[in-house]
């Protein structure tokens, strides 16, 4: 074998209803030695045009359903003599040249490998952020466990050893229009059968709120900060941030704002926290408040590499709500300054240019 291809590779998935994905996901993998797919009951065009392509398909039952269920079994098919897996989903792209790169920094023994995985696609400019995902790995010595949020398990002998190289990067460029239906039911029994696991509190607390759950999106997520593990800042503050959401939709004001003040305190270095209680404000029509909050969000200038982040904190929103605040306090320059900005962020956004004009007219 030549020295580029010093291993065999194997990428695994599992798929249903990808066929939108396939053939983009068949030409970021077609480096790989061979494509393993799991599929567990497409009715679209998924198995064929993965076959056309070159993938080995299986069709595949798991009832009641689970992710941790659907990986393993789809691991189960990738041959003994494999060196390295990837897993992938039909939705993801790999950077061209991405298994000469994973070749190049495994080393012998290694068990593991951590890469970076970002939103978006290769090329755009608006990647912001990107944490290391670990679904690389032998073909020996793993599982997968929980029913959603599912994560690899080491169960080999010996000791562990992962290594990490962000010049591995894997996009994800999801069907925004995709049911998250089935992921309530299955966090729920995650934190039934992991309660110790603070993350998957996080999330459960997190879908109840996208669900409109809001007292079981309050009561959860205060769980989760109330877990001596939930130790991580930025998703503490991101708890803290959904519980005044919560509460937001109540019109439960006070308790809202106290939440965001809590949020802020416990992240002060993220925008988010600020930007929530400047939106909150413009609720409530506190004015300085706006002002004040949009001014201190803008002291931020540098984007994290967090996932915890939210766009509406990077594009026109706080210049927007900056040049309202300032319009409504009398300040009309800043608020000239603020509505220029907002429109050079969205110049299609007809209100803000509107906005920007009134203001420009209403100058002394």
């Amino acid at each position: 074998m030549q020295q580029s291809n010093r291993y065999k590779i194997a990428v695994y998935a599992i798929s249903k209803n990808e066929a939108r994905f396939a053939k983009r996901w068949m030409h970021t993998m077609r480096e790989a030695d061979v494509v393993i797919v799991a599929d567990t009951g497409s009715t679209d065009d998924t198995v064929s045009l993965l076959r056309e392509a070159g993938a080995e398909v299986h069709r595949i039952e798991v009832n009641p359903w689970r992710f941790d269920k659907a990986r393993n079994e789809s691991l189960r098919l990738v041959p003994d003599d494999i060196d390295i897996c990837v897993c992938t989903d039909l939705d993801e792209v790999w950077e061209e040249g991405w298994r000469s790169r994973l070749e190049r920094n495994w080393k012998e023994g290694t068990t593991r490998m951590l890469y970076a995985f970002t939103h978006g696609q290769p090329g755009q400019d608006t990647v912001y952020t990107w944490f290391w995902k670990e679904k690389i790995h032998t073909r020996h010595g793993y599982r997968w466990v929980r029913p959603v949020h599912e994560v690899l398990e080491y169960i080999g002998e010996g000791e562990e050893r992962s290594i990490r190289s962000d010049q591995l990067r894997l996009y994800h460029d999801p069907d925004p229009h995709k049911s998250r239906s089935q992921y309530l039911p299955l966090l729920e029994q995650s934190v039934r059968e992991f309660p110790e696991d603070d993350r998957n509190m996080h999330y459960l607390g997190r879908e109840y709120m996208y669900h409109g759950r809001w007292d079981e999106c309050i009561t959860t997520l205060q769980q989760h900060l109330a877990m001596p593990q939930a130790r991580w800042a930025d998703e503490r503050s991101a708890s803290m941030r959904f519980i005044s959401r919560a509460y937001k939709a109540s019109e439960q004001w006070q308790e809202a704002t106290r939440w965001l003040y809590r949020a802020i305190a416990e992240a002060p270095y993220l925008r988010e926290p600020y930007t929530e209680m400047a939106q909150l404000a413009y609720h409530t029509r506190n004015w300085s408040a706006v002002y004040h909050m949009v001014e201190e969000a803008l002291r931020i200038s540098t984007r994290p590499d967090t996932y915890m982040q939210e766009d509406f904190c990077w594009d026109a929103t706080l210049y927007d709500l900056g040049a309202l605040a300032c319009y409504e306090l009398g300040l009309l320059h800043k608020a000239c300054e603020y509505a220029r900005e907002a429109t050079e962020r969205s110049p299609d956004d007809s209100r803000l240019s509107h906005n920007y004009a009134l203001i420009q007219s209403r100058l002394p």
